[in-house]
């Protein structure tokens, strides 16, 4: 059979001008020159033989009719092909899951448990990414991200989320510290550590505590990291993630002067494209991260 179809080479320059509007950004997106990108389509026009795909402008160009006809016939295919190279690469390759989390549940939770998925699961490789406050969930260099859900924002349509772990909060302070108090609202004359971010995590705390106020809030933090070692250093009472300090609880560092915990609403969510293909070391981390929150501490330090 005769081939008619013209190269990848030419149709990538070609939709590269397109999504552009110009062979100067055409270039830069595909790290080339542009006289090579003017010449792919100059070649293309040739091997179609039916004029011009592109009139040029004084601002940039504009596809011509004949071009617009192109577009639309081969954009899809040529993206396609794209990403079914990309999936038959990463198959070939050692299984990689790239994931963005943030930095104090990395620290406190995650951090941990890794070694333990690294021994049930030696073929996979699981690299942590930066870490970027209001994130968009457009990069395209990361799998997985661990987020919290943030009051009064929604998850982007393209992403689909499940929930982690990470609503239920409880209070911590050291053990001398815990000595002083008899009674729920014994706190309210603590020194009471907060998240500038959260203010009404303590009062959402003595509502259920059956002692419901509106607190003096002492030092402010706008990192759950710098509660967790204020309070470990003495300096206040902190109301914290439980599963954040699930280690300090455990070795006495941290006690709870009152076994009370309260949902905050919030939590943290394993986020996804929607659109990725399947791949099967995302969805087994993914799976692994959903076993863990339910196991709790005891079967991590196991």
């Amino acid at each position: 059979m005769k081939i008619r179809s013209p190269s990848l080479v030419e149709l990538h320059a070609f939709l590269a001008v397109c999504r552009q509007g110009s062979f100067r950004r055409a270039a830069e997106e595909l790290c080339v020159t542009q006289a090579a990108v003017s010449r792919a389509v100059q070649r293309l026009e040739e091997h179609l033989a039916g004029g011009r795909l592109f009139e040029r402008l004084p601002a940039g160009v504009a596809l011509t009719p004949r071009g617009v006809q192109l577009r639309k016939l081969t954009e899809r295919h040529v993206l396609a092909l794209e990403s079914a190279a990309e999936t038959m690469g990463r198959l070939a390759q050692p299984q990689r899951v790239r994931l963005s989390v943030i930095p104090t549940l990395a620290i406190q939770w995650l951090m941990p448990r890794l070694p333990l998925f690294n021994e049930r699961h030696p073929d996979v490789n699981v690299e942590l990414r930066q870490f970027k406050h209001d994130e968009d969930f457009t990069r395209d260099d990361v799998d997985l991200w661990i987020e919290v859900k943030r009051p009064r924002r929604r998850w982007p349509d393209h992403i689909q989320t499940r929930y982690l772990l990470g609503r239920e909060l409880i209070p911590v302070c050291t053990p001398r510290w815990s000595k002083e108090f008899r009674a729920p609202q014994d706190l309210q004359r603590a020194t009471l550590l907060h998240h500038t971010n959260f203010p009404d995590n303590w009062e959402r705390w003595f509502a259920k505590a059956g002692a419901p106020c509106t607190p003096a809030l002492g030092p402010g933090f706008d990192l759950t990291m710098h509660l967790i070692v204020a309070a470990k250093a003495g300096m206040g009472v902190a109301v914290v993630p439980g599963c954040l300090v699930e280690r300090e609880l455990l070795q006495g560092e941290l006690v709870m002067p009152f076994d009370i915990d309260v949902s905050c609403g919030r939590g943290y969510f394993v986020c996804a494209k929607r659109d990725t293909p399947d791949f099967a070391a995302r969805d087994r981390f993914a799976g692994w991260l959903a076993e863990q929150a339910h196991a709790g501490w005891s079967a991590a330090s196991a």
